[in-house]
């Protein structure tokens, strides 16, 4: 098996996993009471594509930030948590991808400024993006609120619980790693938060039966950038 074959079955993923112990959790239900804002905010997005990178769409900085979903994060690294990054993921039968096993690696920020340990760079979606060192990625967490359900059968997010803590993972050596930890498949509900630790090990399988699913994700730090970097956030 590649590093990039999803490994079969997943295991169901219950709500006894854990920030501390496992790297992440289910929040069941935190963002129930904001789905119809969250709604409402989107909406600008277009449809039908699979992942949109959000900047400066109006509204959505203070559903990210003292809410329910600011909360979440605020609790995890402290008062200092801020959303740095946003991306509407939208899987339907119009776009239903596989994302092999991999860690999130980059962070956005406002401008390209040499600072030792970023690099290398690369422009997604207009945005300036940059590798930072791996210690500031292992401080942060990421959010995924879904707005539609996803049970086992529409691709949901799949986890190597305690991933994390094994530091940046050569491609070669993810395959081992996933078999070492494990796979937790991270089912939800609408309005349901899956926190994790930005590093951890993850993948997505195609829908099985196809139905549309949109997830919001944000990370969330609380640190400051250094060399004149800043966080472009959301």
């Amino acid at each position: 098996m590649s590093s990039t074959d999803l490994p079969l079955p997943p295991v169901r993923a219950t709500g006894t996993l854990t920030l501390a112990a496992h790297g992440a959790a289910l929040l069941t239900g935190a963002a129930t009471d904001l789905l119809p804002a969250l709604e409402a905010v989107l909406a600008a997005c277009p449809a039908k594509v699979a992942g949109t990178r959000l900047h400066d769409l109006p509204g959505l900085a203070p559903l990210l930030g003292v809410e329910a979903i600011g909360a979440a994060a605020k609790e995890a690294l402290g008062p200092a948590a801020q959303p740095v990054r946003a991306i509407l993921f939208d899987k339907s039968d119009a776009t239903n991808w596989a994302l092999g096993w991999h860690q999130d690696r980059t962070i956005v920020v406002r401008a390209r400024a040499e600072a030792p340990g970023f690099g290398p760079w690369t422009v997604k979606q207009g945005m300036q993006h940059v590798a930072p060192p791996f210690d500031l990625l292992a401080r942060m967490v990421t959010l995924r609120v879904h707005l539609d359900p996803v049970p086992a059968d529409n691709a949901p997010l799949l986890i190597a619980p305690g991933s994390h803590r094994l530091g940046r993972v050569a491609e070669a050596d993810i395959e081992a790693a996933v078999a070492h930890c494990g796979v937790a498949a991270c089912l939800a509900a609408p309005g349901d938060i899956w926190i994790y630790a930005t590093p951890i090990l993850h993948a997505s399988d195609r829908a099985r039966v196809p139905a549309r699913r949109r997830v919001l994700q944000i990370d969330y730090s609380a640190d400051t950038l250094p060399d004149g970097l800043e966080w472009l956030g959301v």
